[in-house]
């Protein structure tokens, strides 16, 4: 069972409805999963005690990349976050008419490989609302590789 953090930033609720089909999908599976609002954590050993890692993050911004609100300041601490040789996936939700579609995705996933953490399947791009059976799909990816 291996014991699972999903934590995400979410403005207009689709992220955090990504975050919890993930989550239940990953339970279903006997994945221990512990959900939280990155509004509601501190960088300093975030992924301490975790087999596995799942950010979810969703973008704003047509001309540059803007990484929702409340993620950002776990962002910029995310050195602090204990990533390294952990398990990570990204997933977030955008707008594939702006410029940096889900730029706030790869931001995440670029900075969490830099600090060591180990990607192991490509991000989930959402475009718009979140649509279950591509999330789950995208879970299952997830679920062969840890």
């Amino acid at each position: 069972m291996p014991k699972t953090l999903i934590v995400f930033g979410s403005t207009t609720g689709n992220t955090e409805n990504a975050a919890d089909t993930i989550a239940k999908h990953l339970e279903k599976n006997e994945y221990a999963v512990d959900i939280r609002d990155a509004s509601d954590v501190s960088a300093d050993g975030l992924a301490d005690g975790y087999e596995l890692v799942l950010f979810g993050c969703s973008t704003w911004g047509d001309d540059e990349i803007e990484l929702q609100d409340d993620f950002i300041a776990l962002y910029d601490d995310l050195e602090k976050a204990s990533l390294k040789d952990k398990p990570v996936a990204v997933f977030g939700c955008g707008d594939s008419s702006y410029t940096y579609f889900c730029g706030a995705v790869d931001a995440i996933e670029e900075k969490s490989e830099q600090l060591g953490a180990k990607v192991i399947v490509e991000s989930l791009k959402i475009d718009g609302d979140p649509d279950d059976d591509e999330i789950i799909k995208w879970c299952d990816q997830i679920i062969s590789k840890n």
